[in-house]
């Protein structure tokens, strides 16, 4: 039994001391890991990812339909891949325009991404449209496609009308809102008036 206390001591013995011992050398009064740490630290770091072609600040973009403006894209930062063609986008913002260029309608989101060779914006975290005849949509993500003139997502939504209120998983629509195809879990809700007696 002493023995084994006695190995065990020694051999604890010996990881610390090769612990306090400086194995990389010295140089200039420093250990070299500490000078190496002390450089990494002081280096300064990109505000652009790694993969990323450029970084914009104050980005808007004019979205057009066969030379009609139909929509403005803004984002407080956006970084750049593929060259240009894909935009990473913090803070969206894009308003939409009638073809008489009458801006009717928004939308906001945390975060997106739009693919300008697919002319396809997809939005995420708390993405709200409002339209300017008071519909207003919610949902934590949403794909807007400009080539087919559609809005949609396979996930959780709340569509607030004038009259009605819908919800459910899923859903179909046109920018506007008027052409509305829930897909699951539907359910609606509308005041009824009960007539007096």
């Amino acid at each position: 039994m002493r023995l084994r206390h006695w190995m065990a001591a020694a051999a604890l013995a010996v990881v610390l001391s090769g612990a306090k011992c400086p194995s990389l050398g010295k140089s200039g009064g420093k250990t070299t890991a500490t000078a190496g740490a002390a450089a990494a630290a002081a280096a300064p770091k990109s505000a652009i990812p790694d993969s990323a072609d450029q970084a914009i600040f104050g980005m808007r973009v004019v979205l057009n339909d066969k030379g009609i403006a139909n929509g403005v894209l803004l984002s407080d930062t956006a970084y750049t891949f593929d060259s240009n063609n894909r935009l990473q986008l913090h803070r969206v913002n894009l308003t939409f325009f009638t073809s008489q260029g009458i801006e009717d309608g928004t939308l906001v989101a945390k975060a997106g991404v739009y693919n300008a060779a697919l002319q396809r914006l997809e939005a995420w975290g708390d993405v709200i449209v409002n339209r300017k005849d008071g519909r207003r949509l919610t949902t934590p993500k949403l794909v807007y496609d400009q080539l087919r003139g559609q809005i949609f997502t396979d996930t959780t939504f709340t569509l607030v009308e004038p009259s009605k209120q819908v919800t459910g998983i899923g859903f179909e629509s046109d920018p506007k809102l008027t052409l509305f195809k829930c897909l699951r879990a539907c359910k609606g809700v509308a005041p009824v008036q009960i007539p007096a007696k």
